[in-house]
């Protein structure tokens, strides 16, 4: 049996991005040609007509401008041109992720080395880092062994972190949190270009 509902209910056309040609219902617009040059302001239909008669549409780029800017382009040439800086922008966009370690109050020297290097790691690469040390049962009354433990980390990384957050208790959990120091994020940042 059929499904009585709508399943597309928000998928609406909403009409196009830009006012083109005869949507544009000022009197008068600031017009600027397909190589940047202005033609200063006109009257909206003699701008349309314009455009019609080079093979082009006027395109409004600027809608909140006194009066609006319009651009003569071939439209779809234009929307291809957005999409791609959109995507451009997109690329170059930095995400920073949180990255977790977990330790103990007991934990060996060679395990401690091992996660303290894998925060190194990530912290080289720009993510930030929350170490974490669990404290089951007894273990809450020798807070201090965790609380050593996060400077002796803290003062691991130094070289190459900051803390972004000084150690705190949540729950049965003393966590601090490490993010990249500054300069060293400014010369990660071309590398990651090539």
């Amino acid at each position: 049996m059929a499904s009585r509902y709508n399943k597309n209910r928000g998928t609406r056309f909403r009409g196009p991005l830009h006012r083109t040609n005869e949507r544009i219902r000022v009197p008068s617009v600031r017009v600027i040609d397909e190589d940047g040059e202005q033609l200063g302001v006109m009257d909206s239909r003699d701008a349309v007509q314009r455009a019609r008669q080079e093979g082009k549409d006027l395109v409004e780029v600027a809608p909140n401008a006194k009066p609006p800017v319009c651009r003569i382009i071939d439209y779809g040439k234009f929307l291809y041109e957005e999409k791609k800086k959109a995507a451009e922008a997109k690329k170059k966009q930095v995400t920073v992720q949180v990255k977790e370690i977990k330790f103990r109050p007991g934990t060996d020297d060679h395990d401690y080395q091992y996660r303290m290097e894998r925060a190194r790691g990530w912290i080289a690469d720009g993510d930030k880092v929350r170490a974490t040390i669990a404290f089951r049962g007894r273990e809450m009354t020798h807070r201090e062994l965790g609380a050593n433990l996060l400077a002796k980390l803290r003062d691991d990384l130094v070289d190459i972190a900051d803390v972004e957050v000084t150690p705190k208790m949540e729950g049965y959990q003393m966590f601090v949190i490490f993010v990249p120091k500054k300069q060293q994020v400014a010369t990660k940042q071309p590398a990651k270009k090539e």
